[in-house]
Order: structure tokens, then C-alpha cells, then sequence
């Protein structure tokens, strides 16, 4: 694949969330009633920066957006299967490099406009622009044209073969081409229009009735926004909201338990929580200082302190839902003694300072101050230095101003980003970065699988970063309420099969 530039931040965590006063609670205060004309009303911690999948919008236009206002040609399914949606199908041709995509008759956006394969065209030139924020805007700048023959074809010439390409079609929005202020407003296909966004509040979503495909099973969906997760608990316990798409504060889990009006879901998350050095400054240039602080984690530990009994201990950026997975936890496992003598060797058998800039939501404080705790044992003395979301983006992201940070990274299939030395983290490996382009120039799945595996080995072996752990995907919902997603891949969290009594 192409060498991968800055372009994930719609990929990580929740940056999203604002610094504003908690507001997310029902308008009415109550639930809705239920049935055909039943308004869902959701938590979370997510709010959207603005409404746009190209101007970094965060983890909360995708939860609230993707698959609900806005739909792309195929369809990640919550068990992480593909299938075609706007489009029928494709044909690809012998050497890979050209894909054929037929799109669906008879599908029209909010405005009226019916989709063409213009729409697709100039959907996916947005995501590749130059100032694009897209999370896969590096991945498809493989595309080397887009051809229009008619109405209803696609046609996609590749510089090089990518064999993830209909996979990551899956995380572009088709958007009318004609469409203005998509950072406030939409117009996609989906089966939702946008209602209101009251800003630190609620989010509201509201069935299309000329939507192509079938109906939303509920009339209206309302995102509550929450900056504090124990206060979108209660806001769930007091019936101000129907369910909470992915529970931070599992300290909460026994009051639902035990109430026996709350079904509690324990799916399969795809978002890990990372200690990200920057590879790129002292000393965590040094892949020995890397490891050292690595090994003085105790991440069983602290994935009970923060987690209790969810969540899994990970090794590497790759969750056991890739099929490239493979538990290297025993390559950096805890080991203070390791740490003392990879320090020594590293010239830093004294100890050393570093800050650690961590986002000011949950639960990365509580992570921080574990992490400050146990680095202490070893000599290294850790600063704590609380940001918000925007901060982060503009001084972490943005400007790699930093020596160490806190971040989850939600999106599945996400090691490829290591094989970027431009990204925010500074890892740079040539040997990686071949290995991760010829495993998407790969002619099979089982030899991509193959190269990703060596190159996630060689990752973790040289500790690029500090996976801790892999996020619980906890969806807790009032029992009269079913047919929501259990799984939390990539935030997306497909509302429109949702029903209450």
C-alpha cells in the first residue's frame, strides 16, 4: 500500500468528547413509549466534533452517522462480515488493479438528488483530498482513477494492488456532490435524516420515509452526550435514556445486575488502550527504553483496576477479531527486573523523567495515575498533564508535541498505521513499512496474513508503543429495549434496527 500519512484521527477515541457542562438527558425527561413510533434515546460520551467524516469529526459522527444518515457502497456488519449496500456487487480484474462496482437503481439522497456514480466519484476524491482528515485517506490514495462510463458504474483503477480495497470502501460515506456545509448539516442515503444538534446536549436522528431499503423500526433516535460516565449511568437507571452504547465505568455493572431490568452485553471491542511514546524524541528513541518502561506495567493489574473482570490483556495493536492475531503478550511481559536492566543498558540505570499527556475523560486519568504509580518503582518519575479532546488533537496529533501520551485506537485492523513513520507516534521502520505495503499487494488473504503477522511481531517485539489493553464493549439497554449492535467495531452502532416495548 502507499506510505500511510496523518489521517486517523476519526479512528482514535474519543475525541469527540467536549469540555462543555454535562446537558445529555431526555428533553421530556422520561423514555419515549414504545412501539413503530418510538423514539430511542441513547448514551454517550461521544459527541461529535462536527458532522463530517472528512473534517475530523471524531469517534461520535461515526457512531452516530455511519450506516444511520449516511451509507457507503458495502457494509461492515456488527460481526464483521462485508456486504454490498449501495452497491451491488464488483467485478475486479485479473492483476487486481481494477474494480468494477455496480451501484443500486432507485436510491436517492435526503434532498431529493438521486445517487450516481458522480456521488461515489466525488465522495471518495474528498476522503484522499489533501485536506482530508479521513481515517482511511492513506489507505486509497492507492486509487489511481475514478471512471464514470454511466449512471451506475464505477470504475476504480489502482496504482497497485490492494486486496483490503472493498473492505475499506466500507468506511466511505457516499455524500451528494453537490452537497454544502457537511461539517453542520447532510445529506447522505441513509434510512435517518439529521434533526436537531443541540450542541453538549442531544443529537437527534428522525426516520426517512423514502428511505430505498427497509424502514427504520423506530421513528425517531435521540443521542444523549454525557461528560461524565456516571452520570450517564444514572441517567439510564433514572429511565432519562434507554441504553448506553458502550459503558466506561464498570463500577456501575453490579446496580444494573442486580436491579433485573437492564440486559448487560459483553461484546467484542476492537478499541486498545495505548501508552503511545514518541519514537521520534529522546529517550524513547531507543528501543530499549521502549521495552524497559513496557515491562514495568503490570497490565493484569490494572486492566482489574480500571475494567474488573472485562476487557483482555494485548501485546500488540491487533485484536483477536483480526485475522492476523496472535497473542504476543510474553514479548514484553512484566518484568521489573527486565526493566532495571534494560534502563542500565540504556544509560538510564538513574531513572528518568518523562510527561505524559492524558486526555481528561475516562477512564485515561485513572490509567495515568496507575501508570505514574507503578513507573515509580523503577525510577521513572512520570508528570501527569491533563488535556482536553482538542487539545490533544492539536498539540499530539497534529504537531507531535509530546514525549508520551494516553489514546484508544477503536478501529479494527489498524497495525498498518505503524508502517507510517509521519504518523503522531514517530515509529519508523523501513523493514515494517515494506513488509505492511507488500501484505496489501498481497494475491491472497493467507499470505497478507502471513507478512502482517511479521510485521506485528517485529512491532511489539520493539515495543513501539504500550498496548495496555483491549476496551470491554459493554452495551447496557433497558429490557424493553432490543435489536441494537453488541459489538464495537470501529464506533459505528447501526440504530435502525432498534425496538421498544
Amino acid at each position: 500500500m502507499p506510505s500511510l500519512k496523518k489521517s486517523a484521527l476519526a479512528a482514535i477515541g474519543a475525541l469527540a468528547v467536549t469540555a462543555l457542562a454535562l446537558t445529555g438527558c431526555a428533553s421530556n425527561g422520561g423514555a419515549s413509549a414504545g412501539g413503530a413510533d418510538a423514539t430511542i434515546r441513547i448514551g454517550s460520551l461521544y459527541e461529535p466534533v462536527n458532522l463530517s467524516n472528512t473534517a475530523g469529526g471524531g469517534q461520535g459522527v461515526t457512531e452516530a452517522l455511519t450506516g444511520n444518515v449516511y451509507e457507503a457502497l458495502y457494509r461492515l456488519n456488527d460481526d464483521g462480515t462485508t456486504e454490498p449496500l449501495l452497491a451491488t456487487g464488483y467485478e475486479v480484474s485479473d492483476d487486481g488493479l481494477t474494480y468494477t462496482f455496480t451501484l443500486r437503481d432507485d436510491v436517492t439522497f435526503h434532498s431529493g438528488k438521486a445517487l450516481t456514480s458522480a456521488d461515489v466519484k466525488s465522495s471518495v476524491e474528498a476522503v484522499v483530498a489533501p485536506e482530508s482528515q479521513s481515517a482511511r485517506k492513506s489507505s486509497l490514495e492507492v486509487v489511481a482513477d475514478i471512471a464514470t462510463p454511466d449512471d451506475r458504474t464505477v470504475v476504480f483503477t489502482l496504482n497497485e494492488r490492494s486486496i483490503s480495497f472493498p473492505y475499506l470502501l466500507t468506511y466511505i460515506w457516499i455524500v451528494n456532490s453537490e452537497a454544502t456545509d457537511l461539517e453542520n448539516s447532510e445529506d447522505g442515503t441513509g434510512p435517518y435524516t439529521l434533526g436537531e444538534w443541540k450542541r453538549g446536549s442531544t443529537l437527534t436522528l428522525e426516520r426517512w420515509d423514502d428511505y430505498w431499503g427497509d424502514a427504520a423500526k423506530n421513528a425517531e433516535v435521540v443521542y444523549n452526550y454525557f461528560t461524565d460516565a456516571t452520570a450517564e449511568d444514572t441517567a439510564l437507571q433514572s429511565g432519562r435514556i434507554d441504553l448506553i452504547t458502550s459503558v466506561q465505568n464498570p463500577d456501575s455493572l453490579p446496580q444494573f445486575e442486580d436491579s433485573g431490568n437492564f440486559t448487560i452485553t459483553d461484546g467484542q471491542s476492537t478499541t486498545k488502550e495505548l501508552l503511545a511514546f514518541n519514537d521520534r524524541v529522546a529517550p524513547f528513541d531507543d528501543v530499549k527504553v521502549r521495552q524497559a518502561i513496557y515491562s514495568a506495567i503490570d497490565r493484569e493489574k490494572l486492566l482489574g483496576a480500571i475494567w474488573g473482570d472485562y476487557g483482555t490483556v494485548i501485546g500488540s495493536m491487533v485484536p483477536p477479531t483480526d485475522p492476523w492475531y496472535e497473542d504476543l503478550n510474553d514479548l514484553n511481559a512484566y518484568d521489573p527486573d527486565r526493566t532495571k536492566s534494560l534502563l542500565e543498558e540504556a544509560g538510564l540505570g538513574d531513572g528518568f523523567e518523562f510527561t505524559l499527556d492524558t486526555p481528561s475523560y475516562d477512564p485515561h486519568p485513572a490509567v495515568a495515575e496507575f501508570l505514574q504509580s507503578e513507573l515509580k518503582k523503577v525510577g521513572v518519575t512520570v508528570d501527569i498533564n491533563t488535556i482536553s479532546a482538542d487539545e490533544w488533537y492539536t498539540k499530539v496529533f497534529q504537531e507531535h508535541d509530546f514525549e508520551a501520551t494516553l489514546q484508544e485506537h477503536v478501529n479494527d485492523r489498524d497495525v498498518v498505521w505503524y508502517g507510517n513513520p509521519d504518523f503522531y507516534w514517530g515509529y519508523d521502520n523501513p523493514q515494517v513499512a515494506q513488509w505492511i505495503d507488500q501484505a496489501e499487494q498481497a494475491e491472497t488473504e493467507a499470505e497478507q496474513t502471513e507478512l502482517l503477522k511479521q510485521a506485528n511481531r517485529q512491532i511489539a517485539g520493539d515495543a513501539a508503543s504500550a498496548w495496555l489493553y483491549l476496551y470491554p464493549q459493554i452495551v447496557v439497554a433497558a429490557d424493553t429495549v432490543s435489536g441494537y449492535p453488541v459489538n464495537g467495531l470501529n464506533s459505528q452502532f447501526f440504530a435502525y434496527n432498534i425496538v421498544k416495548e
